[in-house]
């Protein structure tokens, strides 16, 4: 298993619950283990029933497990105290106010959260990390930004010398981290991408979409869960068996169209709700694909 484990899918296809209980599998191993969503529509707090927040908190009643929210707003505030708090010490208040509306900008939010993203994937204390991230297009901007960034601070290098959130020289440091998270992304040593499907066509296709998106940015080692199948020994009852009609011919073309392992969960008669359906699932997501 690669130290950095991504779920991604289209919405509603099951990727909290199962990188929730992945966490928590890999937890309960013994493995200090941090469970990141960068989801801002995440239910994380309801599955563990607790608050999460920008900074990784402990999870009750599991050792070894943290959680923690990549909020982009919360990042944006953060990130401007931050800049802003040496400024304010110098400075008159209308020169920090000017600052300040400068840094309110998408431009300031999005390195803000990719600054989150970066802190979270270059946190030495833990052994496993695991994302739970947004629906795919918001994971694959996500994913794209190491390298536009990297680009942008080199291209800027040679023009003004500035970028939105400050000048080149500044930000000399956090080029290099951001190619070092390219490298690790494209590591298959070090990162596998998992991505969660239904049995469907939408999913299935929004699924195959983004696997060549993520070969454009190099990003080759990826697994498919197809999430919710019929249990074979269910399919005898004709409404069960009408269903898993439905689903066969979805599953045989992902098997033609897909190029890595796939594995298959079982559709579940119980909602995927609370320790004991967490630690089920991470059972039968062992038997049913290596990570």
């Amino acid at each position: 298993m690669t130290r950095y484990l991504f779920f991604s899918g289209k919405g509603g296809v099951g990727k909290t619950s199962l990188s929730s209980a992945t966490a928590v599998m890999l937890a309960k191993q013994g493995a200090k283990t941090l469970l990141v969503t960068t989801d801002p529509a995440s239910n994380l707090g309801d599955v563990f029933g607790q608050e999460v927040g920008l900074e990784a908190r402990a999870v009750e009643g599991i050792p070894h497990l943290f959680i923690q929210e990549i909020n982009p707003h919360q990042a944006l505030e953060t990130y401007k105290d931050r800049a802003l708090a040496p400024l304010r010490e110098l400075f008159p208040e209308e020169f920090v106010q000017a600052a300040e509306e400068k840094m309110s900008g998408p431009c300031t939010e999005e390195i803000a959260t990719f600054d989150q993203f970066i802190a979270c994937m270059h946190q030495p204390d833990y052994e496993w990390v695991v994302f739970d991230t947004a629906p795919t297009g918001h994971t694959l901007r996500l994913l794209e930004l190491p390298s536009s960034w990297s680009l942008h601070i080199e291209e800027s290098a040679h023009g003004s010398g500035q970028t939105c959130i400050g000048s080149v020289d500044a930000l000399a440091a956090s080029k290099e981290q951001y190619d070092n998270a390219v490298r690790a992304l494209q590591d298959p040593d070090t990162t596998t991408f998992v991505f969660v499907t239904q049995p469907a066509s939408l999913p299935m296709e929004e699924l195959l979409r983004s696997a060549d998106e993520l070969r454009k940015l190099e990003i080759s080692n990826q697994v498919a869960i197809v999430n919710g199948v019929i249990p074979e020994d269910e399919r005898i009852h004709p409404y069960s068996r009408r269903r898993w009609l439905k689903q066969e011919p979805h599953i045989l073309d992902l098997q033609s169209r897909f190029s890595g392992q796939i594995g298959y969960m079982p559709l579940y008669a119980d909602e995927v709700n609370g320790m004991t359906m967490l630690e089920q699932v991470g059972r039968d997501l062992q038997h049913a694909i290596q990570l």
